[in-house]
């Protein structure tokens, strides 16, 4: 298994998978304040068209090279409101 990485690590494109393990999508932007450390969540496209979806910090369980886990499934991010 990977070593868990810093927010600061993870960048766009990146896998987003969900509690029951079933990708999610990837990784549109990521939100934070890097001078003072302060994670806020990033921004998920679950789809090759439509707006991503904003997952807060509270919902990342964990960030590996290349894959971020949320507690969330599929269904879930889509429920949340678009990021315009």
């Amino acid at each position: 298994m990977a070593d868990p990485s810093s927010w600061l690590a993870v960048e766009w494109g990146w896998e987003v998978v969900g509690r029951d393990g079933k990708q999610v999508g990837h990784v549109e932007r990521v939100l934070g304040e890097p001078d003072r450390d302060i994670f806020h969540g990033i921004e998920v496209a679950t789809g090759l068209t439509g707006p991503a979806r904003l997952v807060a910090a509270e919902h990342v369980e964990r960030i590996v090279e290349r894959r971020v886990t949320i507690d969330l499934t599929k269904a879930d991010v889509e429920q949340l409101e678009p990021r315009r």
